[in-house]
């Protein structure tokens, strides 16, 4: 059988769709699999080095720009649905599943033109625009999590979760905790501080602020940051002028490592990361990253923070002041860290592409 994924532009849209790729080809040798995607997408680095086949279309959003920039988008849009039904007519796909991004939208409603099984996978609690007008012609949505339920038609609803790369899966279930260490002087209670692949200005900026209001805690915390290059230096520094014991890095290669070592996690609230912090059910602060397309990150966070699995600081609320605060309580207190990292796991969905690509085979 050939499977056709269509979107990326980031990594929370291209790895749930590499996540059921695996799972698919899994499922048979003479499986298929091809990828459609922007050349300006993560899709373009990632998926030639992962050994997968992408085909690039022309098209781009159009919500928030200028008149001029919406009518070239309509006519990028228009130029990406022709060159989408040549895809589809040279790849002879059976199933289509669109993961999000610029290029699902265009993608599955030519598949969808062309008789062929579509399927859309949702990551946020609140679907976009895009995946609310696809919801009305595919043949099954599947979604990431319960609060998606009252945006998508019940009859056409699987609740899935969101797809992990068996990489890290398996890293993340090990639920071993190495011994951490600080140049070979580990100490107690290990944050991990990260914001996305390009680190979080916010994020940095209030640890920095932090550390002075963390002085009592200096003895016994070893923080790994992941920064980003552009902060790298600054943040360094800053743990260094304060003597706290911190392994400061623009990029974490493993991040399954970094999970399973933390105590406590400080982070945005996307939806890959969601799902990996449920996966290994560690006690998380999330700041949503204010200018995400609706506000999901927030509704995201929400999503575990209402079941008291995770706590929230909201960006436009974050201090060095106030995240010290709820370092320095979590800290003190084991047993909520514990409740909290328990109630996450309960919403772990570790089968999840397995359940996709089940759904997609039955229809």
């Amino acid at each position: 059988m050939k499977l056709l994924i269509a979107g990326g532009g980031t990594g929370g849209h291209l790895f749930p769709g590499i996540a059921v790729a695996e799972e698919f080809l899994t499922r048979d040798p003479r499986n298929e699999v091809l990828f459609v995607g922007t050349e300006r997408g993560i899709e373009a680095r990632v998926l030639p080095k992962a050994g997968y086949h992408l085909e690039c279309i022309a098209t781009t959003g159009m919500r928030g720009k200028s008149t001029f920039s919406k009518l070239k988008g309509i006519w990028l849009l228009l130029r990406g649905y022709a060159q989408s039904r040549s895809i589809i007519r040279s790849f002879k796909p059976d199933l289509v599943l669109g993961v999000g991004g610029y290029a699902s939208g265009p993608l599955v409603l030519a598949a969808r033109n062309s008789s062929c099984k579509c399927f859309i996978h949702e990551q946020n609690a609140l679907p976009g625009l895009t995946n609310r007008i696809l919801a009305k012609v595919v043949k099954k949505v599947f979604i990431s999590l319960e609060e998606s339920r009252r945006h998508v038609p019940a009859a056409k609803l699987l609740l899935t979760g969101n797809p992990l790369r068996k990489q890290i899966l398996e890293k993340l279930q090990e639920g071993k905790k190495p011994n951490g260490n600080c140049n070979g002087n580990g100490k107690g209670f290990r944050l991990l501080v990260f914001g996305g692949s390009a680190g979080a200005h916010r994020i940095n900026m209030a640890m920095i602020e932090s550390l002075p209001e963390l002085s009592a805690l200096r003895e016994r915390i070893t923080i790994t940051h992941q920064t980003g290059e552009q902060d790298l230096e600054e943040v360094r520094q800053a743990y260094l002028h304060e003597n706290f014991c911190a392994e400061v890095v623009p990029f974490i290669d493993n991040m399954a490592d970094a999970y399973q070592k933390a105590d406590l996690i400080l982070c945005r609230a996307g939806a890959t990361t969601i799902a990996e912090v449920t996966a290994c059910g560690k006690a998380c602060i999330f700041v949503p990253y204010p200018y995400a397309t609706d506000d999901h990150q927030r509704k995201n966070a929400e999503a575990l923070v209402e079941k008291g699995a995770g706590f929230m600081i909201l960006d436009r609320e974050l201090s060095g002041k106030r995240l010290s605060a709820m370092i320095e309580e979590l800290e003190r207190n084991p047993l909520v860290r514990k409740s909290a990292g328990q109630k996450a796991a309960a919403m772990a969905r570790p089968d999840a592409a397995k359940l996709i690509v089940d759904a997609m085979l039955a229809s």
